[in-house]
């Protein structure tokens, strides 16, 4: 038997034999960008598509237009029997913290927040393990001693992508200048490659040679503008090397895509459990990329550090402040 086929007629064979074939209905809803911006929410479609690859089993997805379709979706989804329901980003949180107590029966997961409510699993990144890497990576590579950060929507998630990647740098040159700009202060951040690509030339102005964008489609602007002035751009969430060869110096990228396959594999085969799940360095839920598109940037010297800082960080050796840690102090 081919071992492609193996997963499917496992989860196939599990679901026949407790009666729940037909109830296995999932639905995967994306944020209002959707899952065509080559970052969050793409990186959540291939999960979901690899499961479907997988397994053989299909899926429903659902892209709000706005925000007041957040809870409609939802609950259109759960009435009508679909479970799991899956939910990309944090902006789901406050209505799944209303809508998953109206179906227990109903499991839930959401990406990038954490809820606590016994029928709902949260998956949440350790992004300033990641950030902190291509940090490094960027004081490694600066000619000017100054480089960038440029994040969506100014709250306290981008700002942890934010200290990691400045300790990171720090941690290669205490010295070093880093120039700090968020798109905006609603939803739209998200959204808008214009404004980002403008902060990111003004920061290039500055002196800048290599900015780092956590910043969803709106990051797509960054990387353009260093790929136009010939500089130098650091991608996230979903590896983002390919867009501009030799500019885009690597990305981190934080496996959306493994948690929603997870999370459907587990839901399919019996395993799922309500929960939070933390996926850092050490689970390989965040990492920086190293492929054809950006291997010849990054030398055998930098990679090596790099990644002596990784297994430091994974010992514990290392230890990255998390934001949301001194949030709370």
């Amino acid at each position: 038997m081919p071992r492609s086929l193996i997963p499917a007629l496992m989860i196939l064979a599990l679901a026949l034999c407790s009666g729940t074939a037909s109830a296995f209905k999932p639905a995967l809803l994306y944020d209002q960008v959707g899952k065509s911006d080559r970052s969050f929410n793409e990186a959540a479609f291939r999960g979901a598509e690899r499961f479907k690859k997988e397994s053989g089993l299909s899926y429903q997805e659902f892209t709000p237009t706005n925000e007041s379709q957040y809870a409609q979706a939802m609950q259109r989804f759960a009435a009508r029997g679909y479970d799991p329901i899956i939910v990309v980003g944090f902006s789901y949180a406050s209505v799944l913290e209303q809508i998953a107590p109206r179906f227990p029966d109903t499991r839930f997961v959401i990406v990038d927040m954490a809820v606590d409510q016994p029928n709902v699993q949260s998956v949440v990144f350790r992004e300033h393990e990641g950030s902190f890497l291509v940090g490094m990576i960027a004081a490694m590579k600066t000619k000017t001693g100054k480089i960038g950060f440029v994040g969506g929507m100014d709250i306290p998630l981008i700002r942890k992508f934010a200290l990691g990647y400045k300790e990171g740098a720090q941690y290669v040159n205490k010295d070093i200048r880093i120039f700090e700009n968020m798109t905006g202060n609603t939803p739209a951040a998200w959204g808008d490659p214009i404004k980002a690509g403008e902060l990111a030339r003004s920061q290039f102005d500055r002196g800048a040679d290599v900015i780092y964008q956590a910043a969803g489609s709106s990051g797509l602007g960054v990387l353009q503008a260093a790929a136009d002035l010939h500089r130098f751009s650091i991608g996230t969430d979903a590896n983002q090397n390919y867009m501009h060869p030799g500019s885009v110096l690597t990305s981190m990228v934080k496996r959306v895509d493994l948690a929603v396959f997870e999370a459907l594999r587990d839901a399919g085969n019996g395993t799922w459990k309500p929960g939070t799940r933390l996926l850092g360095l050490a689970e390989g839920g965040v990492d920086y990329s190293l492929d054809q598109y950006n291997e010849s940037l990054i030398t055998p010297e930098m990679r090596a550090r790099v990644d002596r800082a990784k297994a430091d960080i994974i010992a514990g050796r290392i230890k990255v402040t998390n934001y949301f840690e001194i949030m709370d102090q």
